[in-house]
């Protein structure tokens, strides 16, 4: 019998979010160093958000941090407002996903439950997940709360 073999081309880590989703990696669109001090708030003064083609409701993973971010506004080519409004440091590494993320599967690193919302836009809590394992469902979300599992990629 034949089975079918997860190819996957691309991953990003997953950092856990109650209201934003995962990005997808191909559409990065910028990466840097920027001040988060000020909750709600990205400041880069060494780029220009808009010549970058940075868009509202972009995903900002502060990977320093570990705080996933929307882009609410494009305050000038220096500034962005976030949601939530969580604050970071003042030189924390940053990526920038413009959003579109129709779904991936996920790679378990450390066991424990994943809450997740599929690409169908359901809520799901699995149970028990293993270290080590593939959870097999598109979700465009791991959700911060009612997740204990950790080491999380996502992959497509």
């Amino acid at each position: 019998m034949a089975y079918q073999k997860l190819q996957v081309s691309r991953a990003v880590a997953v950092i856990p979010s109650d209201t934003v989703n995962i990005p997808d990696p191909a559409t990065q669109a910028l990466t840097g160093i920027a001040d988060f001090s000020v909750a709600g708030t990205l400041t880069d003064v060494g780029t220009t958000f808009t010549s970058a083609g940075i868009q509202q409701n972009a995903i900002v993973y502060n990977t320093t941090a570990s705080i996933a971010y929307y882009v609410t506004k494009i305050v000038s080519d220096t500034a962005l407002s976030l949601s939530p409004s969580s604050a970071g440091g003042v030189a924390d590494a940053y990526v920038i996903y413009n959003p579109v993320s129709l779904g991936c599967v996920l790679y378990i690193g450390a066991a424990g439950n994943v809450k997740v919302t599929t690409a169908g836009g359901d809520e799901v809590t699995f149970v028990g997940v293993n270290a080590g394992t593939f959870l097999p469902v598109q979700v465009i979300r791991v959700w911060d709360i009612g997740t204990a599992a950790t080491n999380i990629l996502a992959l497509w």
